[in-house]
């Protein structure tokens, strides 16, 4: 049975990326929790079939179409979901998107768009929400980060880049906010068993090679790192901050 923590209830929780994946476990953790969910992403007919399943079992679960990569459209989808449902109270930066590169065929136009698509986003959807944070005198961001540079991947060097730079971005906002009761910090998953992964990367060669790898010799799935990110967004976790959280296995 997973844990129930009551400070949660009544929430209103912000999760970038969440019509799929880990991210609409995530949605589905904080709603046992009894928060309000908003959720962005540019899958329409995910989002909304997430949405609906949500609101169906009872939840406050508000789905909202956002291309993430747009500054703009994040930053009206952030005032767009504050009219709606309250000041933002806890922020997951979950949306990314691992697309395997070949170093010789990036272009600058590609790393840019890599860039915005793993990282640029966090930042200014951080900087949106950060005035309700400061107003409460309080607020929960998590900033979801990758093994994938830690374990010195290949084939992948935007993305890797991109996601080294969260933990910088994770401890700069938690030493300038810190003051304002706002916690701010990272999640580093490994091999997430979701539905992309196992279709798109897992072969008989990337089977043993986890095997191999990590400590626990099974399949991590993402229940596993959204029972994490709701502990790290309640009260159990009030003491943390600034920090980088591995959830890989065993496996860096």
């Amino acid at each position: 049975m997973a844990a129930i923590y009551s400070d949660l209830a009544g929430k209103v929780v912000l999760v970038t990326g969440g019509a799929s994946g880990i991210g609409a476990s995530i949605c589905r953790h904080f709603a046992r929790q009894q928060a309000k969910i908003i959720f962005f992403d540019i899958n329409r007919a995910a989002g909304e079939a997430l949405a609906g399943e949500l609101t169906a079992a009872g939840s406050s679960a508000h789905f909202q179409h956002v291309d993430l990569t747009d500054i703009a459209a994040l930053r009206a989808g952030v005032e767009q979901a504050r009219a709606a449902h309250g000041p933002i109270e806890i922020l997951v930066n979950n949306a990314a998107h691992d697309e395997r590169h070949q170093t010789e065929t990036v272009t600058p136009e590609y790393w840019d768009d890599r860039l915005a698509v793993n990282l640029k986003h966090q930042f200014f959807a951080a900087q949106a929400v950060l005035p309700d944070m400061k107003a409460a005198n309080g607020g929960v961001i998590i900033n979801f980060g990758s093994t994938s540079w830690m374990a010195g991947q290949g084939g992948m060097a935007a993305y890797t880049a991109s996601k080294s730079g969260v933990i910088g971005l994770t401890r700069s906002l938690a030493r300038d906010y810190g003051p304002f009761n706002i916690r701010v910090n990272a999640i580093a998953p490994g091999w997430i068993m979701t539905e992309r992964q196992i279709e798109k990367w897992l072969t008989p060669e990337g089977e043993a090679e986890l095997m191999r790898r990590q400590c626990l010799k099974r399949h991590l799935v993402p229940n596993e790192l959204a029972k994490f990110t709701v502990f790290l967004a309640s009260e159990e976790a009030s003491a943390c901050t600034a920090q980088h959280y591995v959830v890989d296995g065993g496996w860096v």
